[in-house]
């Protein structure tokens, strides 16, 4: 009887190591889109993109912007709107999607994607801009565009 029960704390231990060796394999082989070094630059990097150089800047689409490094869902187009700031802006994300982060110095917030680490670009509150009193001003260079689906 011991040696049945021996038999079977093996069995779940060995099982149980398995499942941690298929998740860590998991982890580790989750892919991002391929990105060029002005992306890199931005994403990874932390950069500016210049002003009014954006192809999001003045664009006008119905849809959903999404990280260019993971596709994750960031912003809606009904949220967009025009700070005159020279980079796309919006007064609300998708639940869940955008992390902030006081800056070192204390002086801005990041934003960056929740489920890679992309830098986004920065939250200001207060300007009074829109109802919701939030601007996510945001390099067009993270993002990518979904248009919605025509009808």
């Amino acid at each position: 009887m011991k040696q049945v029960g021996f038999l079977i704390m093996l069995v779940l231990a060995l099982s149980v190591t398995g499942q941690d060796k298929n998740n860590q394999k998991k982890a580790t082989t989750m892919k991002y889109n391929e990105l060029n070094d002005a992306e890199r630059s931005v994403i990874e990097g932390k950069g500016t993109e210049r002003p009014y150089t954006g192809v999001y800047y003045k664009f006008e689409e119905k849809g959903t912007y999404v990280c260019k490094k993971c596709n994750a869902p960031l912003y809606r187009s009904g949220d967009k709107f025009d700070a005159h700031c020279g980079w796309p802006s919006f007064d609300d994300e998708i639940k869940g999607a955008v992390k902030r982060t006081t800056d070192a110095d204390g002086s801005r917030t990041e934003i960056t994607c929740v489920n890679c680490g992309a830098h986004l670009g920065h939250v200001f509150m207060g300007e009074g801009l829109t109802s919701k009193n939030t601007r996510h001003c945001v390099n067009s260079i993270s993002l990518d565009f979904l248009p919605e689906p025509k009808k």
